[in-house]
């Protein structure tokens, strides 16, 4: 089984409000090399793009992987460890169970916003596309070449 990294962030500008934007951005490093995914969710919540993220990511694999995810949503690791109950989202949650069918996840919470050189970059690509409204394929570029060969 391949080892890889996926560093996985998602942005709801206008979360609780009328009529917020979403974006997911998922990056995933293999062998010190990142390659990075991201959609545009339209009317969804944070929490919603958060589980989108995590999903997205997993789909990009081919093959069944071991995989560190790491997220900085509670919510998102929560669940998935079995901490916490699903109450809402179930559309959501079963994409991300189909996603994560036939992979060995180890689920990590990374604090947000907190100087992660990975997880910054998945931030502010999540929220250039949801300002955006669409994905332009060289912010996703643009965030790998920002990656360079980090290591987690």
């Amino acid at each position: 089984m391949k080892d890889v990294t996926i560093v996985c962030d998602g942005s709801s500008l206008g979360n609780g409000k009328g009529d917020p934007r979403a974006a997911a951005v998922a990056l995933l490093g293999f062998q010190g090399l990142w390659k990075g995914f991201g959609h545009f969710l339209g009317r969804a919540t944070n929490q919603q793009a958060e589980i989108a993220a995590a999903a997205i990511g997993l789909e990009q694999l081919k093959e069944p992987c071991r995989v560190r995810l790491f997220s900085d949503s509670l919510y998102v690791v929560n669940t998935m460890t079995g901490s916490f109950r699903r109450k809402t989202n179930h559309d959501w949650w079963s994409r991300l169970d189909r996603a994560a069918e036939g992979h060995t996840i180890e689920w990590n919470w990374i604090k947000g916003h907190s100087g992660h050189a990975v997880q910054e970059i998945a931030d502010k690509t999540a929220r250039k596309i949801a300002s955006l409204g669409r994905v332009e394929p060289e912010l996703l570029s643009d965030a790998v070449v920002e990656l360079g060969t980090v290591e987690l």
